[in-house]
């Protein structure tokens, strides 16, 4: 057995792939650790081998106690009262030597009894750590198994990041073990996050204003911007005792013309590694919004490097002749080396085709998203303007990597409305503009999925989405019939039910809710609610609906989902495209409309113009709202 194995590692992404080769586990936000059991002695080995077993004494004591010769891999992590690892707990348990309640969360085996597992599939090195552990420990243990999800890595993604999880990894379920970084294993983070180097900071020896980053690029310690939030008092104080041994005259960065000179910067030998979140990285690898989450310990400063994050598209630089505009109504099309301006905003790479043609529809351009979003800003606003909006972006096309977005991206900024959110550290965003859905074609954003809330006030729910979500062998027109069966029970609670197509395989049914003028629905009171209609109705028909997510007990029925009622839950907007093959659109129907045969994949952005003449059946949705705690009263009866 080896004494210690160089760890896979995952390459970071904006959104995760896809597919039946591909697993998902939660990302623990906490120290990878190897631990290493030979003849009833354990260790905890980080990143550079270097054993902490006296730093989790508790952790090695019951492996050494429980488990045969093995090599785990995982990561210790501090949970916090919601149960979700926290970097900034876990730093105050090993400061405080306080780390009886840590837990060792494990992913993989590497080795055991003697035999090398590293070249078996994934799936089967879990299957054989799953088996060990509940062999050899109790379901109390401080060594826990992590579960993996067979589920889509955007769905993945998107249920981490509403329970407020770090993120996602995503492994192919049939690769050996492979030391290093590669495209076997990927990291998407429902928040931006990055290993820094400080270089210095900026204060006092006594007052700590902020910290300068960098991270290494070709050999070279590159500045990377300040970190200005984050810490308290203690962890100020703390991070100055570090910093002071290590002050030098001049700064070890070499790009020093980044940084803005001022009478109080210090410096120091790059050698402490912290963790920051931030908002956006700019084109300059400069970190902006960026907070201090803690110091690591387990990793090299030079080996920490600006992560590879996916970037806006960047409008070339080069000089060209100047266009000659032509003005057509609100258009502006600009004649000239293919450009296009719309609504006073130049459009990169209008020709780029953004969803691929197929047997029954064209390609569609990037140019042709913009101006859907333009022709159809009067019926896409009244449903995202004042809620906090997250997108799918896909700028080399639904083909190519999508990007799940909640805060604002570059090239949104001048038309982005910050919300701030209780709870979060940096602020979701608002669209309310004609400009702002252009801006929005412009980065390539292919979905919108607004909250439910009420305009302007994000905690108070105004609308309740019933997703009715098909097993694969379940027909469009037992959707419908489903559709038709919700509205029936819904207008026996005293609703107005609307309806719409997702632009897939499923249907929406939403009603419009309030509360009293003292006392304004909650969020909590919302789901409720529509997981009561739901469950009513399965009970009613267990043959036809479930509200069970599993994917095991859905065959032949219809997935009824009220889980885009909870808070910071979302749905796709009326109206939005769909980054699905066709350029479908989740398009609002008359009930009379909805009656079998009828085929969603007809209502699409080449259809667009001729959809958008009709009048529009969502026009008075808020205008229908009826009391929640009267209609709950008719629910119980």
């Amino acid at each position: 057995m080896p004494r210690f194995v160089e760890p896979q590692l995952a390459r970071v992404v904006d959104m995760p792939a896809g597919g039946p080769a591909w697993v998902h586990e939660i990302k623990f936000d906490g120290y990878r650790m190897q631990l290493r059991v030979e003849k009833k002695r354990g260790q905890l080995l980080t990143r550079k081998a270097l054993d902490w077993a006296h730093r989790f004494p508790e952790i090695v004591a019951e492996a050494s106690r429980a488990l045969p010769d093995c090599i785990l891999d995982g990561e210790v992590a501090a949970l916090d009262e919601k149960g979700i690892s926290n970097f900034g707990d876990l730093q105050a348990a090993l400061s405080d030597e306080a780390t009886g309640d840590l837990v060792y969360f494990v992913f993989d085996l590497l080795h055991l009894d003697g035999r090398d597992l590293r070249r078996l599939p994934l799936t089967d090195r879990k299957a054989q750590l799953q088996q060990l552990l509940k062999q050899k420990l109790p379901r109390s243990s401080r060594i826990q198994y992590v579960e993996h999800y067979e589920s889509s890595g955007k769905e993945m993604l998107e249920a981490a990041c509403r329970m407020g999880l770090e993120g996602i990894i995503s492994k192919r379920a049939d690769a050996p073990y492979k030391p290093g970084r590669g495209n076997d294993w990927t990291k998407a983070k429902c928040r931006g996050g990055q290993e820094i180097v400080i270089g210095g900071w900026r204060g006092t020896s006594s007052n700590l204003r902020s910290l300068l980053a960098g991270a290494y690029s070709n050999g070279e310690f590159r500045y990377m911007g300040r970190i200005g939030t984050g810490y308290n008092v203690k962890s100020a104080g703390e991070l100055l005792r570090k910093l002071k041994p290590l002050e030098i005259p001049r700064p070890a960065f070499t790009n020093t013309k980044d940084i803005t000179r001022a009478p109080d910067l210090h410096w120091v030998q790059p050698k402490l590694v912290a963790e920051v979140e931030f908002g956006t990285i700019t084109s300059g690898g400069i970190l902006r919004q960026a907070s201090y989450k803690g110091l690591r310990e387990d990793k090299p400063a030079k080996n920490v490097v600006l992560e590879a994050q996916p970037a806006a598209e960047v409008k070339s630089k080069a000089k060209k002749p100047a266009p000659k505009a032509v003005i057509v109504g609100k258009t502006n099309v600009v004649s000239g080396n293919k450009g296009l301006t719309i609504r006073g905003i130049a459009i990169s790479n209008p020709d780029k085709a953004l969803w691929p043609a197929t047997k029954t529809s064209p390609a569609v351009t990037k140019a042709e998203l913009v101006r859907y979003y333009d022709m159809a800003a009067s019926r896409i606003l009244p449903h995202i303007a004042g809620r906090p909006l997250s997108i799918v972006r896909a700028p080399d096309g639904i083909g190519g990597e999508q990007f799940y977005q909640r805060h604002v991206v570059p090239g949104l900024q001048a038309y982005a409305k910050p919300m701030r959110i209780a709870g979060e550290s940096k602020p979701y965003f608002s669209i309310d503009s004609e400009e702002g859905l252009v801006a929005l074609g412009q980065v390539g954003v292919v979905e919108l999925h607004p909250w439910g809330a009420q305009p302007g006030k994000p905690e108070v729910p105004q609308r309740l989405i019933f997703d009715l979500d098909p097993a694969p062998d379940v027909g469009f027109d037992t959707v419908i019939a489903a559709a038709k069966d919700m509205r029936a029970h819904l207008q026996a609670l005293g609703f107005t039910p609307f309806v719409k197509t997702t632009g897939g395989k499923g249907i929406h049914v939403v009603i419009a809710i309030k509360g009293a003028p003292a006392k304004p629905v909650t969020w909590d009171e919302a789901k409720a609610f529509a997981r009561d209609v739901c469950l009513q109705m399965e009970r009613e028909a267990p043959e036809r609906y479930t509200t069970n997510m599993s994917k095991k007990v859905r065959g032949g029925k219809i997935f009824l989902d009220f889980l885009r009622n909870a808070r910071t839950a979302t749905a796709v907007a009326p109206w939005s495209p769909r980054a699905r093959p066709g350029a479908t659109i989740s398009l609002p129907l008359p009930w009379s409309k909805l009656r079998a045969g009828l085929d969603p994949a007809q209502f699409n952005i080449p259809n667009a113009a001729k959809l958008l003449r009709a009048p529009d059946p969502w026009k008075d949705i808020d205008q229908t709202a009826v009391n929640l705690e009267v209609a709950r009263k008719k629910l119980g009866d």
